[in-house]
């Protein structure tokens, strides 16, 4: 009895039913000795898969078990469409009919998603060039398809999978989506909530029913993620304010009948607000009962607050791993006391038993060397679990800046109840890098950009860098590399050649230059985990050539020490950044120092520079951010301060409103000379863009600025400081950081230059 195979376009009968009628043939089959096997009807499957998946052999006896069985296993290969056996003589012979190879998988109608993005989605459930095409797993593909869909909100995309034949039992897919338009959350309502407000609730959430910048923030897109997000952060914001036993009941999500709308209910259960009792530990502590305590957060008196129970339990765990107890179990169990709205903490302790790490391994780096991740770690192999050195080491190898992800898993070692193995999981990303780029600001008008970078050459954790910039006022050529392991110890080497022109920002039509060529040399030392001082020197050659509408300070630098300068520069610096975020902060403080002080050559200086940024969180969406910058520098051996070394201020960066460097000494032309000592105080209000919800990479402030230049001989004077106030606009664009200001100057002076809307690409403060 032979299987009735369906042409391609129809539905085919199933693989079950295939495998009963070709059983069915076996067993028609009168039991003998096989005497050879022959396969028919292969054209791509090799003869050796078959042989291989075969439970009979030349020589054995054929019945009707081994036949079915012979055909399940042919079956399960997923590459036949039929399978069937039959005898010739004492030849076993066994007829195959093979399913079509999947030539070509294409896309039409995708808008929302990269066809690469998609192609890999049908890769990862199977469905690829070159694999036997399979309807059940054609089916597999159109819902996953579907469902990244989803995932955008496209609730009412729509597919449609074609099968074409070609040549070779081959055939070519085409899913054909129609899109539609996005589902929308149309209303949020929160049912059952008495101690804070629907408005101050919603507050929380990233998703809302959108504004006039939805259609750049996708605030207003419904996804599961995120609502699952939205309602930790309420459950969180509920738990820190004394309501123990607030609870979400249920959450409903309807779609309207055109896919197109989405309501959303949250029903909560607020419960009654408990405050703290009292605090008492239970279990061992080490005999160091008093260092516990002093980890604790939780305060009597004041409302209970789970954020502050976590942070509790989470030292009293890391304090364990310190002393290489790495399975420390550490529980707040509350008492509740409902009839008077108190609950009393306990916190119980079970050290369980101290650990060494055997061995730490490293997974994942398919590109980094091993070393160079190893030569961050703290922790060492056959040391006792150390829970601090543990964290440090996965911060330092997450701020090399090779990988998206780093993190640290503890293993138990069978059979060795004091022992653990460390692995370190890393996924890498690229860290090579070649920019083109364009920029364009009041100040400098068009600028072009051009860098090739690797952060990690060859894999060595090495840097090595060429930059080129255009920009109107200053011009740039530098080639840099850094050895971060110079030494074993961690002291780092930074080479540097570079090439620079520039002139005043304020240009009077002059053709003038500043020159600058130099080459140095400077080290990064390690002077405790999170501080870095640097130190170097270099040589330095500045030339002033001379052109229309010249300063008269640059003719009378150049007449008094010729037109090109020789010095050798020393440099030492230190630096310190724990901000959460290097370009949308919210908390943290970054520091610098930076000095220079040329002990050989024409020009002798001692120039320094030192600025502190502090980022202060008011809640979720409000940051107050402070800056502060204090420059000097002093000529030596008698001579004066090298003009060309000067400080600038004024506009975006500085004092907003006031022309772009134009603050402090002017010479005769009134061109701006800038000064050896400068000032910068900003203060700043950042808060989300109306209609952006929380999205961090838009967002406006509010500022005050003040600050000025002062000349060599001017003294610090409070009176001569300038002051504006204004607000701004911040967006992380795709060319960098961009910065809108528009500024009204509250303390000017007769003579100053004023321009009070400024923008630029690529600055902070």
């Amino acid at each position: 009895m032979r299987t009735h195979i369906n042409r391609l376009g129809v539905r085919t009968a199933s693989a079950v039913a295939a495998m009963i009628f070709a059983a069915n043939a076996a067993w028609a089959l009168e039991p003998f000795k096989v005497q050879d096997i022959r396969v028919e009807g292969l054209q791509r499957v090799e003869p050796g898969t078959i042989f291989a998946s075969l439970p009979l052999r030349v020589g054995d006896e054929y019945n009707d078990d081994k036949g079915a069985a012979a055909i399940r296993a042919l079956f399960a290969l997923g590459l036949f469409k039929d399978v069937r056996l039959e005898a010739s003589g004492s030849v076993l012979v066994v007829v195959v009919e093979e399913r079509p190879t999947i030539a070509d998988v294409e896309f039409a109608g995708t808008k929302e998603f990269d066809k690469d993005t998609l192609k890999k989605a049908m890769r990862d459930v199977g469905l690829t060039e070159g694999r036997p095409y399979d309807k059940a797993l054609a089916d597999r593909a159109e819902q996953e398809l579907k469902r990244q869909y989803i995932n955008r909100s496209l609730y009412g995309a729509e597919v449609v999978t074609t099968v074409t034949p070609i040549e070779r039992n081959r055939v070519n897919l085409t899913f054909t989506v129609t899109e539609g338009g996005p589902a929308k959350i149309k209303d949020i309502t929160i049912v059952g909530n008495n101690a804070f407000s629907d408005s101050t609730l919603k507050g929380l959430f990233d998703q809302d029913t959108g504004g006039w910048l939805s259609w750049y923030t996708k605030s207003d897109r419904y996804s599961r993620a995120k609502l699952n997000a939205d309602l930790e952060t309420l459950r969180s914001y509920y738990l820190a304010r004394g309501y123990l036993e607030f609870r979400i009941d249920s959450t409903q999500v309807a779609i309207s009948p055109d896919k197109q709308g989405i309501s959303i209910t949250v029903n909560v259960t607020e419960g009654q607000k408990y405050v703290v009792s009292g605090v008492k530990l239970e279990g061992s502590y080490l005999d160091r009962d008093d260092e516990f305590k002093s980890l604790i957060t939780i305060r009597p008196g004041e409302p209970y607050n789970a954020d502050r129970v976590a942070e509790t339990t989470k030292a009293f765990s890391d304090h364990f791993g310190n002393f290489g107890f790495a399975f420390a179990r550490v529980e707040a169990v509350p008492e509740i006391d409902r009839e008077n709205a108190r609950v009393a903490l306990v916190l119980r302790a079970e050290p369980s038993r101290r650990a060494y790490v055997r061995r730490i391994n490293v997974s994942g780096n398919n590109r980094t060397r091993d070393e160079v991740i190893r030569r961050e770690f703290r922790q060492y192999e056959a040391s006792w679990y150390d829970g601090d050195k543990i964290k440090l080491s996965r911060d330092r190898v997450d701020r090399l800046g090779f990988f998206t992800d780093v993190n640290v898993e503890t293993q138990e070692v069978p059979g060795a109840p004091d022992q653990v193995d460390l692995v370190v999981n890393v996924t890498e990303k690229p860290t090579g890098s070649l920019q083109l780029g364009a920029g364009f600001s009041s100040a400098e008008k068009i600028s072009l950009s051009f860098g090739i970078k690797q952060e990690n050459v060859f894999g060595s954790g090495n840097y090595l860098g060429v930059d080129v910039n255009t920009s109107k006022y200053r011009r740039t050529l530098v080639f840099s590399t850094t050895d971060p392991y110079f030494t074993k110890d961690g002291i780092s080497r930074t080479l540097d050649l570079y090439y620079r022109t520039a002139k005043p920002y304020e240009d009077q039509g002059g053709n003038y230059q500043l020159v600058t060529a130099g080459t140095s040399v400077r080290f990064g030392v390690p002077f405790s985990e999170t501080d870095t001082v640097f130190f170097g020197g270099g040589v330095e050659q500045t030339n002033i050539k001379a052109g229309t509408n010249i300063p008269a300070a640059y003719l009378a630098y150049a007449e008094e020490y010729g037109t090109t300068s020789m010095s050798v520069p020393l440099t030492i610096g230190w630096s310190r950044d724990d901000r959460d975020s290097a370009l949308a902060p919210n908390s943290g403080r970054y520091q610098r120092l930076n000095s220079e002080w040329s002990v050989a050559g024409d020009a002798r200086y001692v120039r320094a520079n030192y600025q502190i940024q502090q980022y202060v969180p008011l809640n979720k969406q409000f940051t107050l951010a402070f800056n502060g910058e204090l420059g000097m520098g002093k000529g030596m051996n008698g001579q004066s301060f090298p003009v060309f070394k000067n400080f600038y201020s004024g506009g975006l960066g500085s004092v907003r409103g006031f022309d772009q460097g134009t603050l402090g000494p002017r010479d005769v032309t009134g061109a701006s000379l800038g000064g050896p000592k400068k000032v910068t105080l900003n203060a700043e209000l950042i808060a989300p863009f109306p209609g952006a919800g929380n999205d961090r990479t838009l967002r406006w402030y509010a500022f005050v600025d003040a600050g000025n230049v002062y000349g060599e001989h001017e003294n610090w004077e409070m009176s001569e400081m300038r002051a504006s106030a204004g607000l701004g606009i911040s967006w992380i664009s795709p060319l960098g950081p961009l910065r809108i200001a528009y500024a009204q100057p509250v303390r000017k002076f007769a003579g100053d230059r004023i321009q009070k809307l400024q923008f630029q690409i690529g600055t902070s403060f």
